[in-house]
């Protein structure tokens, strides 16, 4: 007997039809929704934006720096798979620091300009968690906004020109046009799912971890809820109808999903193809690289990063921890199971790595402020299937305090600690002092005729962010090593003052000292006949 086309399934129709039934959900009109979304997301921007140049750049900050510098002067970027993550960051930067031009000309490339590149993204993470609302209901999706805003891991690195905020926003923009596609089978959501990919791809070499552990926790999901014995019928799946399509068209969308993988990822590997082919080898050579890296630098235990989320982002940690085991016992849906199954995938993965930063600990909490959302709201549903007050305002209370507390972490970090290497986020991080070097070079530099073609000569082996905020000066020298010079000003490290002033301690004197990063001080020295 020949089936209609209107009652084929759709490729992805049994991974759609795992929809089960949501239990009462706390009333929240659309109107109080999106005035609570109006709120959430302006405060993540101002929190993100706020004071964004007064903390000096990070080493890897500087690094990434000086790529956004020659890129923005030159239009040419070269991708080393050897030491340094994707090329997507840098031209994002291009973006906003060519628009930044427009009103300051040459200061168009500034430690604003490159910063509010992860603080936008960062703020958008916080928005595309809201429209987890279709899949989870309003309660869980404002409460892991809100969450996220103010987790401290989120803020603070959202202030730092890295990939990893970059990273995270991918990934979710992954996650949700795929659902959307599987669910909907509109052929934009396919599209959407694979630039998303493919810029995830091009942001950092961990994609391929995200890659596997989304791809094992769809497998996981679909398998538990035919386990389970919760699947339901298409006919009995509300909204759930398979969109009539012939079996061609998949192949074809699919086809054209792949190809903007594709065109993406050699875009941007390639430098637009200004470095083609070696920028796309050279994205996948990385991988020998990152392999080697991650089993031999940076090794701590397997328990950190669970160690630094129970100092930091304790609440986070918890109700996500609780929301995991729930959505996993009581499946109220493909979405809440699937993203539980990524919380555990994900921090399994990176938990087992013995390579650990600070920062990669986004990855883990994207999936717990959700699994934290979907706890709150099954405690507040519980108190309202039961008619229970006192259940009600324990769930209103526990949420207000868990982000009062991060809040309160949050802010001290990002904006009164954030060179407090007690703190576990704060990676030997550049000292407020190095700012103070800057700005009397800068001073220098005003009372001297040369201007910013100074000669400055730069003999200690550790200097980043130097370079970054050095960018203008024409005459700037990086020696890592004690030289001969007749330059008006000399940088060099502590250690290295006993051979500077043998052998130039008649040319030159002392000026200032200066903390660069716990344990190294750098000092400023400057030719006796120049005027201060």
């Amino acid at each position: 007997m020949k089936v209609s086309a209107s009652h084929r399934k759709h490729p992805a129709s049994s991974f759609r039809n795992a929809r089960v039934a949501q239990p009462p959900s706390a009333v929240l009109s659309n109107a109080q929704f999106l005035w609570a979304g109006a709120v959430i997301v302006p405060l993540a921007l101002l929190g993100r934006i706020l004071y964004l140049t007064v903390t000096p750049l990070h080493h890897d900050e500087g690094v990434n720096g000086m790529f956004m510098t020659r890129l923005f002067h030159t239009g040419f970027y070269q991708y080393d798979p050897s030491n340094y993550h994707g090329p997507s960051l840098y031209y994002f930067g291009l973006i906003t620091t060519t628009l930044n031009s427009f009103f300051y000309g040459k200061d168009g490339l500034s430690t604003f300009a490159i910063r509010i590149v992860p603080a936008l993204f960062g703020t958008a993470t916080v928005w595309l968690l809201l429209s987890t609302r279709r899949y989870l209901g309003a309660a869980a999706s404002l409460t892991a906004a809100a969450l996220l805003a103010v987790s401290s891991a989120n803020l603070y690195f959202s202030r730092y020109f890295i990939h990893e905020v970059l990273f995270t926003f991918f990934t979710l923009a992954l996650v949700i046009a795929s659902f959307r596609y599987a669910e909907q089978g509109q052929s934009r959501d396919l599209m959407l799912a694979a630039a998303a990919a493919a810029l995830l791809f091009a942001t950092k070499e961990t994609s391929i971890i995200t890659f596997a552990v989304l791809l094992l926790s769809w497998l996981c999901t679909y398998t538990y809820l035919r386990l389970r014995r919760r699947v339901v019928t298409s006919a009995s799946s509300p909204g759930a109808a398979a969109p009539a399509l012939s079996r061609s068209r998949p192949a074809r969308l699919w086809a054209i999903a792949l190809l903007i993988f594709v065109a993406v990822s050699v875009s941007l590997y390639s430098s637009f193809f200004s470095n083609f082919p070696q920028g796309v080898y050279d994205s996948v050579r990385t991988f020998g690289f990152w392999f080697k890296t991650g089993a031999n630098n940076y090794q701590s235990p397997w328990f950190t990063y669970l160690q630094w989320l129970s100092q930091e982002e304790l609440p986070i940690l918890v109700l996500g921890a609780a929301g995991t085991v729930v959505s996993l016992y009581k499946a109220p849906g493909k979405f809440a199971v699937f993203v539980a199954f990524w919380a555990l995938g994900i921090t399994a993965s990176y938990s087992l790595i013995p390579y650990k930063t600070p920062w990669l600990i986004l990855n883990l909490l994207l999936p717990l402020a959700i699994m934290a959302g979907c706890f709150i709201k099954q405690w507040y549903d519980l108190a309202r299937v039961k008619s229970s007050l006192v259940l009600r305002i324990s769930a209103l209370v526990t949420l207000a305090a868990a982000l009062t507390f991060s809040a309160y972490q949050a802010i001290d970090l990002s904006f009164f600690r954030y060179d407090d290497d007690r703190i576990p986020y704060v990676y030997a991080h550049t000292r407020q002092e190095f700012l103070s070097l800057v700005h009397q070079i800068e001073s220098l530099a005003d009372h001297n005729d040369q201007g910013r073609n100074l000669g400055v000569v730069v003999m200690s082996p550790e200097y980043w962010p130097l370079p970054w905020y050095l960018r203008d000066y024409s005459r700037v020298g990086y020696w890592g090593q004690v030289i001969q010079t007749a330059e008006p000003l000399i940088i060099a490290e502590e250690s290295q003052a006993g051979q500077v002033e043998q052998k130039l301690g008649t040319l030159y004197r002392k000026l200032g000292s200066y903390e660069l990063r716990p344990g190294i001080r750098l000092i400023l020295y400057i030719r006796r006949d120049q005027r201060v």
